[in-house]
């Protein structure tokens, strides 16, 4: 079980208590603005029972970004691997969140971000974990650079998975960040400045 926790943020594993979160998170659309469809509530709470019934490899939980302070959840975070052949390498590992509309604005996903690359860097020793992103999503681009990734344009791709009714979906970007360059960035700390928090 996978539990970790920076200056603001506590990041654990799904409860039960998480589904109201999950069915907001699988619907809002802003939240979704770049996803191809939103769940329903029976859609989301079916999802939602799966992942909870699945016993995730050791440091790959679906975590849920709970501000230290009231306990609130506000969003969910991870590592996980793709699958994506041959789009992207059979043992690739992508870092990704989704967080609240209501919590935007306030450094929580680079917070979570940072946090992540630590525990996959140190504790799961990985030599690479790679972000994607639909091209022109920018808020998530971001946060990519603000935890210290770099775009890799050479390995772009139309992802697979989106249909044919939203072609503005279909090309990805990449950004990638490995061990030894995050090593060389001073083990970037989890905490962020003010400044980057209102961003």
């Amino acid at each position: 079980m996978t539990l970790l926790e920076t200056s603001r943020l506590t990041l654990r594993p799904c409860r039960e208590e998480d589904r109201d979160l999950f069915y907001e998170l699988s619907s809002d659309p802003a939240v979704l603005a770049f996803f191809p469809f939103r769940r329903s509530r029976a859609d989301a709470d079916t999802v939602f029972t799966m992942i909870r019934s699945v016993v995730p490899e050791p440091g790959f939980d679906l975590l849920v970004i709970a501000l230290k302070q009231s306990g609130e959840a506000i969003g969910l975070c991870g590592l996980s691997k793709p699958q994506l052949e041959p789009y992207l390498p059979k043992d690739a590992v992508e870092i990704g969140w989704r967080m609240s509309a209501r919590h935007w604005r306030n450094g929580y996903a680079t917070e979570a971000g940072l946090a992540l690359l630590r525990h996959g860097f140190e504790t799961l020793k990985l030599d690479e974990i790679l972000s994607i992103a639909v091209h022109d999503n920018r808020r998530a681009l971001a946060v990519m650079r603000r935890i210290g990734m770099h775009p890799d344009p050479a390995i772009d791709f139309d992802h697979p998975q989106i249909p044919d009714t939203h072609p503005q979906l279909r090309r990805h970007v990449v950004y990638r960040l490995r061990a030894a360059e995050w090593r060389s960035q001073g083990k970037r700390k989890t905490e962020v400045s003010t400044r980057e928090q209102q961003r």
